[in-house]
């Protein structure tokens, strides 16, 4: 088949047409291109923007989170391990693009040997070190460290524990600015010392400060500082956490490049969607419309973002796509009005040659023709611009409004509302026809009466735009949600007030974070009861309200008695059981007006206030103890628990109160010293005791250093010869002023500060030396007994340290004999008898002090390695008048007997006593009737002179010594 082929128009009106179509065609296509150009480059605009918006908030976002874990130090001091792992475990497991929390400690030289003690007692073997050269080794003597305390997780993170970052240069530098501005500071990207490979890291940090102290000024919070807590940030993870949590992941449309630092360095790159050489080939066809019709082409946008005083580089290019996909709509125009201006020409030609012969009237209806042809396409063309245009418009204000979180609203002059944007709904919950035709008054309660609202309706009088006006309102199903809104005045064209215009957004969550930290601030994490700082609150409005109404308070100190038995036998998860348990009944038993708060560990404090219909009792108190005192179930054992109460009441003379819970403190290390499980009311004789506990502690801590500790010696004697075979080594403390003090001042303050066990550790060694310098100067091969702490026994180098005392001394190991008394090793048998063992290995005697005393079973006896035992003088003391007495040492003789056990009877004072042990086989005695404890240099005398005599048995003695 012929394509016929296209012959110009001859005629003007063919011409004239043709040239009309084509020119309006081109008209058309220009205009469509351009908005098809613009539209391009504004969807490119609103998409990069918003990724940039989502950088730079999730940026802010992570940084906040080091101030929300900052705030836990600002709140609480100080802060324990168990605290900081709870308070950050929930924000790893929210933000895993955090690979942990530090707190980094300051501290100097002295406290080294301190800090490594306790880093040790959560992972064995860890001391102070450095990373140098991609090494691990022990941190040298520095006058400061910066050290990691507390690192959570720790799985993971064991190589930073116990890591001194002072030489660490992006630490110092964020350090430094962070104090210079009070504001958290970020480190540059970094290697961290527990990456097995190079990874990148950032480190943002917030200097912890010393509570109370000025921190006006950069030197006040320089002298202030106590370290920093730390969130070390994967920044690759970070920027992939904000585009998958938005969304954007999945558009391809975007190259997206982020540098944490400056854009031109290779090794500041922390994430690319894509390599530059998978955008693609670009559209020269699309650049070059662009650049005809003079419109910006925006296809790549840079901008800067902040984290913690770190610059961000970001860098989003569009990938290009065919030309097709962005100008189908105009190439339609092209070709369309191509085609339709053809086909008129052709019309046009046609009818002038039909309608040749009335060329005249068909030259004015062409004319017309042409005329009503070209206003139908400027009309269809310009409906259309505008419509689009409208369009468009529209469409841009739904996606601000869409992205955005807040509503919109109108006011009338009479400031009812008239227009809340429908998305009320859903972005805040309550329905827009609440507000429609009411007043803010009317909607909101709480605005009339209170201060912010009064001052807020005097703004809304004098016709002025307000800004971060918050409130609440109760949705449907009564939960509660804060707004804010912001307003500005709109006036008509003659200045006359026509009503106001404003944007509200839900700040719920906002509100609900800063309530949860407020309460974080000040309750226990543990048992959720007031802390430290509420109770301090509390306590100063209940001494006001005494001083108001006269009615007493009591503030009573709660300390739990066998808490620390728990805690070793059955773990600190059942400890902490029994703390939230005690709380909640301590708080069932109170009324709403009491307060109970949890001071530390296992101690609380109850502030009790008087009323006309509750008046103050012991009853009170006693009903708290027995409720303490139920039975509780840990694991699968019923425990019982007592407490000691001390009480002090306001107002009473010599109780001030800022005084009260020392007053308190004080009452109930009373009922302690009186057996436990009772309660005391604090009086001024207590603090006298208090006062001198306090003396002797201070006293008793420069004694070793001072040497004032002598020991004195016991002789031990044997029944059968009467020659002196060992002796028992007694501590005693000559101070300068207070002279010989007695063991019973000061032994049961040396248990209580730990003291004991340098103390212990100097008696050991001074014996044996002791000892071995007498069998040198052939003073006879005696044993010397030494006694053995709780503490002592309980710690983990005991034997390595009576093996050195050997070895310092040069004493055989069968001169030395330890005491113990039975209660050092009931708590754990299995444990005890291990123990033992391993001590009877060293080749020492060993021996039971004040048997029959304790809470041993007899059937535990034959486990232990025991050489002696010793009959306390609390039986011998009767044995010649009482039966029960002498019942029961006579048994105790037998029972050591058949074990193969030699027995030693304290505390013989007279020859009735004597002759009854000698009668019934006891082996050894020590006590006043032979000799009362001697001075080294008297023991020494008393040797000789026994050396220098035949003895007689000694109650054959004519005066015993």
């Amino acid at each position: 088949m012929r394509v016929p082929s296209f012959k110009p128009p001859r005629s003007a009106a063919a011409l004239l047409t043709l040239a009309g179509g084509l020119a309006a065609t081109a008209v058309l296509f220009a205009a469509v291109a351009r908005l098809e150009l613009e539209r391009v480059a504004l969807a490119f605009e609103q998409r990069a923007n918003m990724r940039v918006v989502a950088l730079r908030e999730n940026l802010s976002e992570a940084v906040d989170l080091i101030a929300v874990a900052n705030h836990l130090f600002a709140s609480v001091q100080p802060v324990t391990r168990e605290q900081f792992r709870s308070f950050t475990a929930p924000l790893l497991q929210r933000h895993a693009y955090i690979a942990g929390f530090n707190f980094h400690r300051l501290i100097d030289a002295r406290e080294r040997p301190t800090l490594e003690a306790d880093l040790q007692r959560s992972v064995p073997g860890t001391v102070l070190h450095e990373v140098a050269d991609g090494q691990r080794r022990p941190a040298p003597q520095r006058s400061r460290y910066y050290v990691v305390d507390y690192v959570e997780p720790l799985a993971g993170n064991e190589l930073a524990f116990g890591l001194d970052v002072s030489d660490n240069p992006h630490v110092a530098r964020a350090l430094a600015a962070a104090v210079r501005s009070n504001r958290p500071a970020a480190t540059g990207l970094m290697s961290l010392a527990q990456d097995f490979q190079p990874q990148q890291a950032i480190e943002v940090l917030m200097p912890v400060y010393r509570r109370g102290a000025p921190l006006a000024t950069a030197a006040q919070r320089e002298a202030a500082l106590l370290g920093d807590t730390a969130a070390l940030i994967r920044p690759h993870a970070l920027v992939r956490h904000i585009v998958e949590n938005g969304g954007l992941l999945s558009d391809r449309s975007l190259r997206v490049v982020v540098h944490a630092g400056a854009a031109d360095d290779p090794l500041a790159l922390v994430y690319e969607n894509m390599p530059a050489a998978q955008t693609g080939t670009a559209d020269r066809a699309g650049a070059w419309l662009a650049g005809l019709l003079r419109v910006h082409q925006a296809d790549h946008l840079e901008a800067q973002a902040d984290m913690a005083g770190h610059p961000w580089h970001i860098a989003i290019t569009a990938v290009p796509r065919p030309f097709l996909d962005n100008h189908l709509g105009s190439l339609s125009v092209l070709v369309g009005g191509a085609l339709l201006s053809f086909l008129l020409t052709g019309l046009v030609q046609l009818s002038v040659r039909r309608a040749r012969r009335v060329q005249g009237l068909v030259a004015e209806r062409t004319a017309d023709l042409k005329l009503s042809n070209e206003r139908l396409l400027e009309d269809v063309i310009a409906r259309k611009r505008t419509e689009k245009a409208l369009h468009e418009s529209e469409q841009r204000f739904r996606q601000l409004v869409t992205m955005s979180s807040d509503w919109y609203w109108e006011q009338d002059r009479e400031l009812r509302f008239v227009h809340v944007s429908s998305d009320i709904a859903e972005k805040a919950g309550i329905p827009a026809e609440r507000f429609l035709g009411r007043t803010a008054a009317e909607v909101i309660d709480e605005l009339a009466g209170s201060d912010w609202g009064e001052a807020h309706l005097a703004q809304l009088a004098a016709h002025q735009p307000f800004a971060n006006v918050e409130f609440a309102l109760a949705d449907a199903d009564g939960s509660r949600h804060w707004f804010s809104i912001n307003g500005a005045p709109v006036f008509d064209e003659n200045g006359a007030f026509a009503g106001y215009r404003g944007t509200g957004a839900d700040i719920t969550s906002r509100k609900l974070t800063e309530q949860r930290i407020h309460h974080v601030a000040q309750h226990d994490v543990l048992t959720g009861l007031p802390n430290r700082s509420l109770l301090q609150d509390r306590l100063s409005q209940a001494v006001a309200y005494a001083e108001r109404t006269g009615k007493p308070i009591w503030v009573m100190l709660v300390d739990l008695d066998r808490f620390k038995f728990v805690n070793d036998s059955m773990g600190h998860k059942a400890g902490d059981v029994l703390l939230m348990t005690v709380a909640a009944r301590l708080h069932s038993a109170l009324r709403e007006t009491d307060t109970v708060a949890r001071l530390s560990g296992d101690e609380f404090v109850v502030i009790l206030s008087g009323h006309d219909q509750h008046k103050l009792a012991p009853d009170i108190v006693q009903r708290l103890m027995d409720k303490v005192a139920e039975p509780v179930m840990l694991g699968t054992k019923e425990f019982n628990v007592t407490c000691s109460i001390g009480v002090a009441v306001y107002p009473t003379d010599g109780t001030p109160a800022e005084s009260l819970i020392e007053h308190a403190d004080i009452a109930m290390y009373r009922a302690k010293k009186l057996g436990r499980n009772n309660f005391q009311f604090y009086t001024p004789a207590m603090n006298e005791e208090a006062q001198e506990r306090v003396r002797i502690e201070s006293a008793l801590r420069k004694a070793l250093e001072r040497d004032e500790f002598v020991l004195h010696y016991q002789p031990q004697v044997d029944l059968a010869t009467g020659a002196v075979v060992g002796m028992e080594a007694l501590l005693r403390w000559q101070h300068p002023e207070l002279g010989m003090v007695a063991p019973a001042r000061f032994i049961g303050v040396a248990e209580d500060t730990g003291l004991i066990v340098p103390i212990g550790a100097w008696v050991m060694r001074t014996a044996a030396a002791q000892n071995k310098a007498w069998q040198d100067a052939g003073l006879g091969q005696l044993r010397v007994a030494v006694n053995l702490s709780a503490r002592q026994f309980a710690a983990d180098d005991l034997i390595a340290s009576i093996r050195a005392v050997l070895e310092e001394t040069g004493l055989e190991p069968k001169y030395l004999e330890i005491e113990l008394t039975e209660s050092l090793f009931m708590s754990d048998i299995a444990q005890a008898v291990e123990v033992l063992h391993q001590m009877k290995a060293l080749g020492i005697k060993l021996s039971i002090d004040d048997f029959g005393t304790g809470y041993s079973s007899l059937s535990y006896l034959s486990r232990f390695p025991i050489d002696v035992l010793k009959i306390d003088r609390s039986f011998v003391n009767d044995i010649a008048r009482d039966a029960s007495d002498a019942a029961i040492v006579a048994s105790i003789i037998a029972l050591a007997h058949n074990l193969q056990l030699n027995v030693i009877a304290e505390g013989v004072e007279s020859p009735e006593q004597l002759h009854y042990l000698r009668r019934h086989g006891c082996d050894e005695m020590q006590g006043y009737y032979f000799s009362k404890p001697l001075a080294a240099a008297d023991f020494a005398q008393l040797l000789r002179q026994r050396r220098s005599l035949a003895m007689a048995p000694p109650e054959l003695d004519p005066e015993p010594v």
